[in-house]
């Protein structure tokens, strides 16, 4: 990448990369890369939906959103990292895993994100000539879940395995997530009904074999045991898997 192409990216990635209103024309097939380690190589589709062509870059980070292609440290090589893609065109990115200076867990997955950042052409032709224009290079984020081989139950189970356990400090009512599974668990809407009410729950993304605390919206006093709970949560195809449970004693 070059120091334009980089210095504009970085200021996008200190942003958030995010406008509202733009939109990527590289289109990332999926909404999340699932990596089996037994595989050692998974491939992911890209897809330029412009009738331009496009500058793309794609790196793997361990969690800094901030993150840049020069600064991550991550066991995974991905090829081509740096290349233009043509208008209407498919490319695969081919995610490789090299090595890890500190082993990575085999009990449970670990999680990491790809980054596919699209810088479009410089325009051209007599109508930008002579005036100011601001150009926009756009990134997209997906998590991406290396799952270690021979790890307990199924995957696509691991959602409704989740308990959950009222909660309140200071004056603010939660729910305490238990995920008993080795495989990461994304909650993507959760309610909890009281006295016929339905509640508003923060959601997130539960790790496994562990408690994620998530607040509970305009509630101060915790909710009963046997409150009824309402939740979709993202499965490996990216569908979401809506389900039902209760809290718990």
């Amino acid at each position: 990448m070059n120091k334009p192409i980089r210095a504009l990216a970085a200021a996008l990635l200190m942003s958030g990369g995010l406008l509202s209103s733009a939109y990527a024309n590289v289109i990332v097939g999926g909404t999340r890369v699932i990596f089996p380690a037994k595989d050692g190589e998974v491939t992911v589709r890209l897809t330029n939906q412009n009738a331009t062509p496009a500058l793309v870059e794609a790196w793997i980070d361990s969690g800094d959103a901030k993150s840049t292609p020069d600064k991550v440290n991550t066991p995974f090589l991905i090829t081509p990292p740096l290349f233009r893609m043509e208008p209407n065109r498919d490319q695969s990115l081919r995610i490789l895993f090299t090595h890890s200076e500190q082993p990575l867990p085999t009990d449970r997955e670990s999680v990491f994100y790809l980054n596919v950042l699209e810088v479009p052409p410089k325009p051209s032709g007599p109508q930008f000539q002579g005036k100011n224009y601001i150009q926009l290079a756009l990134r997209s984020r997906l998590k991406l879940f290396y799952r270690p081989a021979g790890l307990a139950g199924d995957p696509q189970k691991a959602p409704s395995a989740l308990s959950f356990k009222a909660s309140s400090d200071a004056g603010a009512a939660a729910l305490v997530v238990h995920n008993p599974t080795p495989y990461y668990v994304t909650i993507g809407s959760i309610t909890v009904d009281v006295g016929g009410t339905s509640h508003s729950v923060d959601t997130g993304m539960v790790a496994p074999l562990s408690d994620l605390r998530l607040a509970i919206k305009d509630m101060t006093q915790a909710p009963s045991a046997g409150s009824q709970i309402k939740y979709d949560c993202i499965n490996d195809y990216g569908a979401d898997v809506i389900l039902k449970g209760s809290v718990s004693p």
